[in-house]
């Protein structure tokens, strides 16, 4: 009778944290992609090049991936669910130092801050996300990613509005972001211990604390090496849109910033759909077969890109990061259920690879646009998705735990 009343009560609660953990991934991916979507604005006032460009995002991104594994290996043994709160302390910092830097050097140091605040973020609203799923991962996540995908969209758009015709200070307004994601966080803390607790008596009861280390060394090797692998192609393309597509459009087609940055939003905002849709498909289908799909399928159409006009190029750009976004919820589920016994390290680390592989690619990219031309850049990453082959190497691993559970 109690049992009842918890599980009918317990979607609705959960549910309304996953909402919370959504808003406030919106709130702090906002915040950071103002980051990229400032560059055509500094890179005038400032004089900066391509190469330039690419280090302030390698900065952010070195920053925002070196701290997540450390961060979610300690909090497996030792939760720290305020620990949200207070990754909004350096965001916070990081937004108000950015508006108001005035050399390169400052800039940078900003742009870290920032990128430290969403590596204390991460693996524990990850955590929480989970425990908060009632055994629907894909679902969990896809809240949670689409809230982080929209905050990411919403940079661009609110950069074009307010911040190109206002100037970077004009950045200062959106640290009163921080401020709410840091109530936002507060409040979802004081219910991690309830969450947690039910989350484990389930699976307490459902056994699955006997499968914690089903799988041998060698499969968690393999496949950690073929979803870091798949994660690096992925991010480099996606990359030379968040932090090169501006220029692409400005360089090729003469949009202005203000229009190419409403582009940039647009774009990002598929990602957003595409982050939701693939964590639920994932649940229903299986990870395996979304990361084929997401990873390898947009092949097609980014080979087509180069060559269209500007409106096959909005077009094909939609539907790439669409398909493309569907990948990142079942990576890093498929990870978690290779190591289910470390899920804030799991969390940490593929968050901290988002960013780290992300940098690297932003940072290459930027010496290959200064010396070949962006456009050029275009062509060569029409064939990053080429790498979903490696796909075919993947663990199979999540048939059997299905069947059992059934």
């Amino acid at each position: 009778m109690t049992s009842t009343t918890m599980t009918a009560q317990r979607p609705k609660a959960f549910l309304g944290v996953l909402f919370i953990l959504g808003l406030a991934h919106l709130l702090n991916d906002m915040m950071q992609s103002l980051i990229a979507a400032i560059y055509p604005v500094i890179k005038e006032a400032h004089g900066f090049d391509f190469v330039q460009i690419g280090i302030i995002t390698l900065t952010f991104q070195t920053a925002g991936s070196l701290l997540q594994p450390v961060v979610g290996l300690y909090t497996d043994k030792h939760p720290m669910p305020y620990s949200t709160a207070v990754a909004m302390v350096f965001t916070f910092a990081g937004v108000l130092g950015l508006a108001y830097s005035s050399s390169y050097a400052l800039i940078l140091v900003s742009a870290a801050c920032i990128g430290i605040g969403s590596s204390i973020f991460h693996p524990e609203a990850t955590r929480m996300a989970r425990y908060a799923s009632g055994g629907r991962q894909g679902l969990a996540q896809g809240i949670f990613q689409v809230g982080g995908q929209f905050g990411g969209a919403l940079g661009p758009l609110l950069a074009a509005l307010f911040i190109v015709p206002h100037g970077q200070s004009s950045l200062a307004w959106f640290a009163l972001a921080a401020l709410v994601a840091m109530a936002l966080m507060i409040w979802t803390a004081g219910q991690h211990a309830l969450i947690r607790q039910l989350a484990q008596s389930k699976a307490n009861a459902a056994g699955s604390v006997e499968k914690l280390h089903r799988h041998a060394p060698a499969t968690v090797a393999v496949g950690l090496v073929v979803l870091t692998l798949l994660m690096f192609s992925k991010n480099a393309y996606m990359e030379s849109f968040r932090s090169f597509y501006t220029f692409y459009l400005i360089d090729r087609f003469g949009t202005s910033v203000q229009m190419s940055q409403i582009m940039l939003f647009v774009f990002l905002l598929a990602s957003a759909a595409g982050a939701l849709i693939g964590g639920i498909v994932g649940d229903r289908i299986g990870r395996y077969r979304i990361i084929w799909i997401s990873v390898l399928g947009p092949l097609p159409l980014t080979l087509l890109l180069p060559y269209a006009d500007l409106y096959w190029t909005v077009v094909l750009s939609i539907l790439i990061n669409l398909i493309m976004a569907s990948a990142f919820a079942s990576i890093l589920i498929y990870a978690m259920e290779l190591m289910p016994n470390r899920i804030g390290l799991i969390g940490g680390l593929f968050y901290g690879l988002n960013f780290g592989l992300a940098g690297i690619a932003a940072a290459i990219l930027g010496g290959l646009a200064d010396s070949i031309g962006i456009e050029a850049v275009y062509w060569l990453c029409s064939f990053l998705p080429l790498a979903g082959l490696l796909t075919w190497f993947l663990p199979r691993i999540e048939d059997t735990p299905r069947s059992k559970a059934k």
